[in-house]
């Protein structure tokens, strides 16, 4: 059987998760055209991505171990750390690209300017250099942590300082000299205790301050001399069991976090996505990091807090998170207003059966893992080998997978797409039973796969019209 008989798809973005699709459709024989706006692949982990998309700072080293982190079929190389640093995370990716051949299917330097669906479900995608193309199905790949989420509402008052989003931070020099100045730093996430602990006065700045609203639960990259991976120290446990005995752990090796000088958290291990930092505690409980609470107001040079305190501050670094965005949709089509957009197995929005999100997710442990488990399983599909239950059966799924993996969560715009890794894995493995057996029953196959066939290519002066 030739690809011909298999639907075209479109892939936007070649960070990991356009990766790992590419990947997966090319085992599959499935036939696509690739698309990456900047000059490398990468994404987020290539280091000033000239795309202007990269969060990386110059120190970053990922808080997933390297044994979580790996593809299955493509092991990090033996001399890799535990822990490895953004240029080597890069490196990996690009060593996967080019061992499977993926270097030369992408199309770089090429943006996706524009998505739209017809009424016979067939995309029309325009690109950046006004070229119009056609495709049966459209994976979008463009990643959730390019576009800054600042304050909002904004906070009253103004400020005379710097302000900068942590996106554009790489190094203590730039985008600003932050030597010797007064810095804020807003937020608890592990971008915001990597930079606090950077910038902290030991090293950079004259003071520095970290202002939060609530207590977190901060996990050291090691326990009991192994990978922390944020608790999962015994994977094969039921995982009830490994919740009980990571808080166990915790307690024994941590201890509480109102003892190092940090807010108390209002909720339990485990009930947050999980930050990691060996130095931010200590910092802080050295005095050279000083705790704040959640900002009142600002007001010129000064910044006033919730308790009443007020701090004169030089620049603030607002490490609020980030927007989900699709710039190349009408947003009337889809968008995802609180970063809330809900999705069958949080990948197929129910009635839109040819878009495919990949790696539009908030793990437990790793992205990687969950992108790669994505894209395999929309392959599958694509292939003949799956069909999606009914429209009722999924939007009925997305609400008791969303009860499933968010309501131990507190309520967070960070939380809005969280998933429990292995309760994942197991349900799109069941998933995947259940839509075989559809498969087989309505007769699909690699010759008749559930997508329908697109249009030809179609002419640029007849789609313009």
């Amino acid at each position: 059987m030739t690809s011909n008989a298999l639907p075209r798809c479109c892939i936007i973005g070649a960070g990991m998760s356009g990766i790992v699709t590419a990947k997966a459709l090319t085992d599959r024989g499935i036939p696509f055209d690739w698309f990456e706006m900047s000059d490398r692949i990468g994404g987020v982990w290539a280091f000033e991505n000239p795309n202007g998309r990269s969060a990386a700072y110059r120190s970053l080293h990922i808080d997933t171990s390297k044994g979580q982190l790996e593809f299955p079929d493509f092991p990090m190389p033996a001399d890799t750390p535990h822990y490895p640093h953004h240029t080597q995370v890069h490196a990996y990716l690009q060593s996967y690209v080019n061992h499977f051949g993926l270097d030369k299917k992408v199309t770089l330097e090429t943006e996706v300017a524009d998505a739209r669906r017809d009424d016979q479900g067939t995309w029309r995608i325009r690109l950046g250099n006004g070229q119009l193309r056609s495709y049966d199905a459209l994976f979008v790949c463009n990643g959730h942590h390019w576009d800054p989420r600042w304050p909002e509402p904004a906070y009253p008052g103004k400020f005379d300082g710097v302000q900068i989003h942590a996106h554009s931070y790489r190094d203590p020099f730039t985008p600003h000299d932050l030597r010797n100045k007064r810095v804020l730093v807003v937020g608890m996430g592990n971008s915001a205790m990597d930079i606090a602990s950077e910038l902290c006065p030991r090293h950079i700045a004259q003071k520095l301050f970290v202002s939060t609203r609530r207590g977190q639960h901060i996990f050291p990259r090691f326990l009991l001399g192994k990978p922390a991976d944020k608790g999962k120290l015994y994977p094969w446990l039921p995982l009830s069991l490994q919740r009980t005995c990571g808080r166990i752990v915790y307690k024994l090796a941590v201890g509480k976090m109102e003892d190092y000088g940090l807010p108390k958290p209002d909720h339990r291990l485990f009930e947050s996505h999980g930050t990691t930092s060996d130095t931010f505690p200590s910092y802080v409980s050295a005095g050279d990091i000083s705790m704040r609470t959640g900002i009142r107001s600002l007001d010129g040079d000064s910044v006033v807090f919730e308790d009443g305190r007020r701090e004169k501050i030089d620049v603030i670094i607002w490490s609020t998170g980030y927007k989900i965005t699709f710039p190349f949709f009408d947003e009337t089509f889809i968008s995802a207003p609180s970063n809330k957009l809900p999705l069958f197995k949080r990948i197929i929005k129910p009635g839109v059966p040819n878009l495919f999100f990949i790696g539009l997710a908030q793990p437990s442990v790793t992205l990687f893992a969950i992108a790669d488990r994505q894209a395999k399983f929309v392959a599958a599909y694509l292939a003949g080998e799956y069909v999606l239950p009914g429209l009722d059966e999924q939007k009925n799924t997305i609400l008791l997978d969303e009860k499933r993996h968010m309501s131990r969560y507190y309520k967070s715009a960070r939380h809005t797409m969280q998933l429990d890794q292995d309760i994942y894995f197991d349900e799109l493995d069941r998933e995947l039973r259940k839509g075989g057996k559809r498969a087989r029953a309505h007769g699909f196959s690699r010759a008749r796969p559930p997508i329908p066939r697109r249009a030809e290519l179609v002419p640029v002066a007849e789609a313009a019209e």
